[in-house]
């Protein structure tokens, strides 16, 4: 049985979630695009995909309803995603760390079904019931199988409700557990062999994954799985101005629910971290005239905004409430530094070379210097 928003939002007092859901957080948003929404919607689906893409996107309803944007990167690939969903393939969604996948996904199925938590999470202890279903054992030993004994995964439950599942990180569950999903996408049903029935899934179904480039070789997706997908990539951030954006978006939304104060000035910090990020990311300086070492990690977006979060807590909690140089520098270690003997020569060619030598700098060079001897 799918649990409504309201259902949910009932169980905890007003701004007690840490983390609410997306169809909780945008509640707001996604009726008004569903009230002023006039063109058609595919089975089952709340909005029709032109107004799933402007939820993601962003823009100004006709009433003046503003929707933020959800997503910052090509209206294109929003647009490929969206109808990639209103047919009968599944969608992956494929991309480096931090470019947004989870984000993605999430928003997708709270505009697409309304739901964003038919969740499967993969690991590499993912079994094959998280996709199929398990067993209620005190119901199983006491009457044997049963449609009452059956306890339904989330794959299965989108399917008999025709409603979009979500299946994070495929490339990390074990390619035996990844082949239960062929029948599923191939023949729209699954097969429960212990009591001769089949689920079939209704109108308005579908299923996104996503998955991580970085993990080629953990477990390579079939070929046979990979053709019931149809595959989006979800590039890095184009631009400098494009990242900073983005995580001074999302740093004001976590900022927000953990109830920091805002910091003046706090920009030129966030383009500090990007700057930083995107250099040693590419092996170059952004004005392409040093070549710096790269990281073992991936410096991603996703990264920048959590040593933001973390120099905003900081400068709350332990400072003036400005963002400074020396609320962000251990954040920056910690993310660049992973490979203590590598790494640790990295960072500090990058900061005697660049930091050293950039006008404005030096406040920050002189707490990187102060946080990693």
């Amino acid at each position: 049985m799918t649990v409504s928003v309201e259902d949910r939002a009932g169980e905890h007092a007003e701004g007690e979630v840490l983390r609410a859901h997306a169809e909780d957080a945008f509640a707001g948003e996604l009726a008004a695009l569903a009230a002023q929404d006039d063109r058609p919607r595919p089975a089952r689906w709340r909005m029709s995909p032109w107004a799933v893409a402007t939820y993601l996107l962003g823009g100004t309803l006709p009433d003046g309803t503003v929707i933020t944007p959800k997503y910052v990167g090509p209206r294109r690939i929003v647009e490929v995603a969206v109808t990639t969903l209103a047919t009968d393939r599944a969608l992956l969604l494929l991309g480096v760390p931090g470019t947004a996948k989870t984000w993605v996904s999430e928003h997708l199925a709270a505009a697409v079904s309304g739901d964003s938590t038919l969740l499967v999470q993969g690991t590499a202890g993912t079994p094959e019931e998280a996709i199929r279903y398990g067993w209620n054992y005190a119901q199983l030993l006491a009457h044997g199988p049963s449609r009452d004994a059956l306890v339904p995964s989330p794959v299965m439950r989108a399917m008999a409700e025709g409603m979009t599942a979500r299946v994070e990180e495929l490339t990390r569950i074990p390619a035996d557990v990844q082949d239960t999903l062929i029948t599923i996408l191939s023949e729209k049903t699954l097969p429960i062999p212990e009591l001769g029935q089949e689920v079939q899934a209704v109108r308005g179904f579908n299923l996104i994954a996503t998955a991580n480039d970085r993990d080629r070789g953990v477990n390579d997706l079939s070929s046979a799985l990979r053709r019931r997908f149809n595959t989006v990539v979800l590039p890095l951030p184009a631009s400098v101005e494009a990242e900073v954006d983005i995580v001074s978006r999302r740093v004001e939304q976590v900022g927000r629910s953990l109830e920091l104060p805002s910091a003046p000035d706090g920009i030129d910090e966030i383009r500090r971290v990007v700057t930083v990020f995107r250099e040693l990311r590419d092996g170059v300086t952004a004005d392409g005239r040093t070549k710096v070492k790269s990281p073992s990690g991936t410096l991603s977006t996703a990264e920048a905004i959590s040593v933001v979060t973390n120099g905003l807590a900081l400068s709350a909690h332990f400072g003036d409430g400005v963002l400074r140089p020396s609320d962000i520098a251990a954040g920056i270690l910690g993310a660049v530094v992973r490979d203590p003997a590598a790494d640790r020569v990295v960072w500090q060619e990058y900061l005697e070379a660049v930091v050293r030598e950039r006008d404005g700098w030096k406040d920050f060079y002189r707490a990187c210097r102060e946080v990693s001897a």
